[in-house]
C-alpha cells in the first residue's frame, strides 16, 4: 500500500491532470467528453464547501494518525462530487491525502471490486503502517439508495432521472454524507 501511496498524485495534480486531459483529447479515450464536466462539478464542491467544525472536532477527538488514499478518476461523477471534499476536509486537519488514478494501473481496484466491478471513489483509510484499516465509496448510503431504486425498476424510475436525483444530491449536501460516513469508519 506505501507503494501505491507513493506513486499517487495530490489534489492540485489532479485538477492539473484534468484540465491536461480536456485540452489534449485523448481520441482513444472513452472518457473525453466527461473531463470537463467533472472539472466544473470538481470547481463547484470547492467553492461551496465549507469545514463542518462539529467534524472536523469528531475527526480530532479520534486521534487519527493515518493517511487517506483515494483511487479515483477525473471523468467520474461521483468521484467529482466527493474526491474535493474529503479532500478539502483532511487536509484541513493535516492528514495527507494521496490520490491514485485507477486508469492507471487496475491492481489497486480489483483489491476493492464493489459488487464485483471497479466503482470510484474509493477511499481507503490507511492507519500510520500503510495498513487498510478501512475502506469508503463509491457513494454515500443516500446515493446508493438512489442507484438501488434505479435498478429496481429502471421503467417508472430512469437512469435521466437517477443521474439527475444524484447529481442534485450531491450539489446540495457537497460531501457532508461521504465525510461522515468516513469519520465512523476511522
Amino acid at each position: 500500500m506505501q507503494n501505491y501511496f507513493q506513486n499517487s498524485i495530490t489534489f492540485d495534480e489532479y485538477i492539473k491532470e484534468t484540465e491536461r486531459r480536456i485540452a489534449v483529447q485523448n481520441p482513444e479515450d472513452d472518457h473525453n467528453e466527461y473531463y470537463e464536466l467533472g472539472l466544473q462539478r470538481m470547481n463547484r464542491t470547492l467553492k461551496t464547501f465549507k469545514i463542518d467544525k462539529e467534524q472536523l472536532n469528531v475527526l480530532k477527538s479520534k486521534n487519527f494518525k493515518g493517511k487517506i488514499l483515494i483511487i479515483s478518476e477525473p471523468w467520474c461523477g461521483d468521484a467529482s462530487a466527493t474526491v474535493p471534499a474529503v479532500t478539502k476536509f483532511f487536509e484541513a486537519a493535516d492528514i495527507e491525502v494521496k490520490i491514485f488514478l485507477k486508469d492507471s494501473d487496475t491492481s489497486l481496484i480489483e483489491q476493492f471490486l464493489t459488487n464485483g466491478t471497479q466503482s470510484i471513489p474509493k477511499i481507503l483509510i490507511l492507519n500510520e503502517n500503510f495498513e487498510v484499516k478501512n475502506v469508503w465509496g463509491p457513494r454515500p448510503q443516500f446515493g446508493n439508495e438512489l442507484l438501488k431504486k434505479f435498478k429496481e425498476n429502471p421503467e417508472t424510475y430512469p437512469r435521466e432521472e437517477f443521474y439527475n436525483d444524484l447529481q442534485v444530491y450531491y450539489a446540495k449536501n457537497r460531501g457532508k454524507d461521504a465525510i461522515t460516513e468516513l469519520l465512523e469508519l476511522l
